[in-house]
């Protein structure tokens, strides 16, 4: 019996208020006053940098791909070494496996979206009641269609949460890259700090052993007492300590950078030479915008965005489900009939589907969504203050460590004089040995001071530009 226009359009209200609600299913809006905002200037610069108050979720972090910004320390052999780790490092390439799984579930999200299409072919043994309940045997095959669609954005906001994951893993990739290039170049140049300070110091020695040789003839033919002696023997043991140090320091250093380049560390070494890598010079009045392009700040992003996105697919689940259907295919007691044309069948459906009552599920993965933005939004905003105080650290360092090299360069000056004048004066009999001895360890000590505070600087800077995302241009 056919129904009435009113009854008809009664039936279809609950589909129609679906829809004037599914406008309530999209993500939750992030306030911008909730986000960080780049400051216009650098702390360290003096102020002389400017760039706009904006939130810094508005401003794009696409994550740039860093260039070879350690070629600028002009050093061929840590050209090789980071080059080296760029295909062997180990953490590289769990964090590329990473990379390929979130891609891979991104494609398996997406297919939801898609026609979903299957093969079927079965027997069953079943009784038919229209032949007086005798039992028989049916043969089937066929093909079936399925395809949801999606009226309320669940698919789709879905398959953007995935894509946005597999973009924040695209950008956690370059940031291990450039975290692991700024390790080997650190590393790297600790290594030749401590071959500088090594040849210092073992110079040093071979000074106090060929001063002992002559204080020991001296004591022999009773020019000096033996207390003499045993203070020059004391310089020479404890100058002694300080090299073996300083070789178990570089030991464990090439150590570290065979892992960093995917090697044993039984099988790695490199040779000490004399340090002559170039300490560039980062240029004043770096903008703050440089900080968009760091790979950490641009996965930080992406996941914040995947967890907006998961709100919208929590909030459609309160939505009702639209698929449609069909399927053809043969079905015949015998598999010599299954293909005739008197076999044949198909159908075609459609299926709305609204869940009354799931226990509070919804509701549940609802929180766990805004609970999980809530985190992501507040990852983000540490991560941004975070880049921020990494790079003013970096920026105080380089200047203070350059007036500290200026004042070290003074005190060494002034200490390899004050040694000079001091040995004149041993010599003529004007100073005790004990004299001499003092200013030659405060010479040492200067010199060994100075050379530390270069390698910081070296330090620093490698520290800046990983700060600054891998260059600052």
């Amino acid at each position: 019996m056919n129904q009435s226009p009113l009854k008809r359009h009664l039936a279809l209200l609950p589909l129609l208020a679906a829809l004037v609600l599914a406008g309530c299913a999209t993500g939750t809006v992030i306030p911008p006053s909730s986000l960080p905002t780049a400051p216009a200037a650098f702390k360290e610069n003096g102020g002389t940098v400017t760039s706009t108050h904006t939130p810094a979720t508005t401003v794009s972090a696409p994550g740039q791909a860093q260039g070879l910004w350690w070629q600028v320390f002009a050093d061929p052999l840590l050209d090789q070494l980071v080059e080296q780790a760029n295909r062997n490092n180990n953490s590289i390439q769990v964090a590329a496996a990473r990379l390929a799984q979130a891609r891979a579930l991104a494609g398996l999200t997406d297919a939801s979206r898609a026609l979903q299409m299957g093969l079927s072919t079965g027997v069953a043994r079943q009784n038919n009641s229209t032949t007086a309940n005798t039992l028989q045997t049916v043969v089937s095959t066929g093909l079936n269609l399925s395809y949801e669609v999606d009226l309320f954005g669940k698919l789709s906001a879905a398959s953007d949460a995935a894509s946005l994951d597999a973009s924040s893993r695209d950008a956690l990739l370059r940031s291990t890259q450039l975290l692991v290039q700024a390790e080997v170049t650190q590393t790297y140049l600790s290594l030749r700090a401590t071959d500088s300070e090594r040849t210092l110091v073992r110079d040093t020695l071979q000074a106090y052993r060929n001063t002992l040789q002559l204080t020991e003839v001296r004591y022999r033919e009773g020019d000096v007492a033996e207390l003499d002696v045993a203070r020059v023997r004391s310089e020479v043991a404890s100058t002694e300590s300080d090299v073996l140090a300083l070789d178990q320091r570089r030991a464990q250093l090439e150590h570290a950078l065979a892992v960093l380049v995917g090697e044993l560390a039984s099988n790695f070494s490199v040779p000490p030479t004399q340090w002559a890598t170039a300490l560039p010079a980062i240029p004043a009045g770096v903008p703050s915008t440089v900080l968009t392009r760091r790979p950490d700040i641009s996965a930080a992003q992406s996941s914040m965005q995947a967890a907006q996105a998961r709100v919208g697919v929590a909030k459609a689940a309160w939505f009702p489900s639209f698929s449609l259907t069909a399927n053809g295919g043969y079905a015949a007691p015998e598999i010599k009939d299954l293909f005739s044309l008197s076999t044949r069948a198909w159908g075609v459906g459609a299926l709305l589907s609204l869940p009354v009552f799931d226990g509070g599920k919804r509701e549940a993965g609802l929180s766990s969504a805004n609970a999980e933005l809530d985190m992501a939004l507040a990852s983000y905003r540490e991560q941004v203050l975070v880049a921020f105080r990494e790079v003013e650290d970096q920026l105080s360092s380089l200047r203070l460590l350059a007036e500290q090299s200026e004042a070290q360069a003074r005190s060494v000056a002034s200490s390899s004089r004050a040694t000079q004048l001091s040995g004149a004066r041993y010599r003529n009999g004007f100073v005790s040995q004990l004299e001499l001895l003092d200013a030659q360890r405060s010479e040492l000590r200067n010199r060994r001071q100075a050379l530390q505070v270069r390698a910081a600087q070296y330090q620093a800077t490698v520290g800046l530009i990983r700060a600054l995302g891998g260059g600052w241009v």
